[in-house]
């Protein structure tokens, strides 16, 4: 018989209908994660993004989660409200076919890491600084089987893996200890 555990799960929930594109949210995540906090300010470096085509009234905030080493098959379109989107344009991964989410000197994955800092946030700077409350941080927990978070943490250290691996292949050995250095040169 396997026990329950709760496991906290933080999301940062994003209002459509809200957003009108101003980018703030971009900006500060990228002054945030500058290697000197607050020090410069780059959207490439930004762990949330905004699709914006102004023309078609379309302004969709994606922040970034996992890594996936291999490009999805799909290129739908879906029509919500009158507005056309791309398959891509919701998908929070870094993969092989695009540049969103890549550290732009390394071309290391990019993860939303919800601004945990030392001492921490009440809330990612993306949620605080977002002018128009299309963004809203939720924090809730939920039920899960002992055995599948540890499958979980199991799976986490092989994608994980997986992901330093496809790095590697694909920028070199050197490059990615390099990166990984300076990363940890921050902390």
């Amino acid at each position: 018989m396997m026990g329950k555990k709760t496991k906290t799960v933080k999301v940062i929930n994003i209002d459509l209908e809200k957003c009108n594109g101003c980018r703030a949210c971009e900006m500060i995540c990228s002054a945030f994660h500058a290697s000197e906090k607050y020090s410069s300010n780059n959207p490439a470096r930004s762990r949330i993004r905004m699709i914006r085509r102004p023309l078609e009234d379309i302004y969709l905030p994606i922040y970034a989660g996992e890594y996936t080493a291999a490009e999805c098959m799909g290129r739908d379109k879906y029509v919500i409200d009158g507005k056309e989107y791309d398959e891509c344009d919701f998908c929070r991964a870094s993969c092989p076919s695009r540049e969103a989410f890549k550290e732009p000197d390394s071309g290391l994955p990019l993860k939303c890491d919800m601004c945990e800092d030392d001492p921490p946030q009440e809330e990612p700077l993306c949620v605080k600084w977002c002018l128009s409350d299309a963004l809203t941080y939720e924090i809730r927990e939920e039920e899960v089987e002992d055995e599948e978070e540890e499958e979980q943490k199991d799976l986490t250290q092989k994608e994980m893996e997986r992901s330093i691996k496809a790095l590697a292949d694909r920028y070199g050995l050197d490059k990615v200890a390099n990166s990984m250095a300076r990363l940890l040169k921050k902390e």
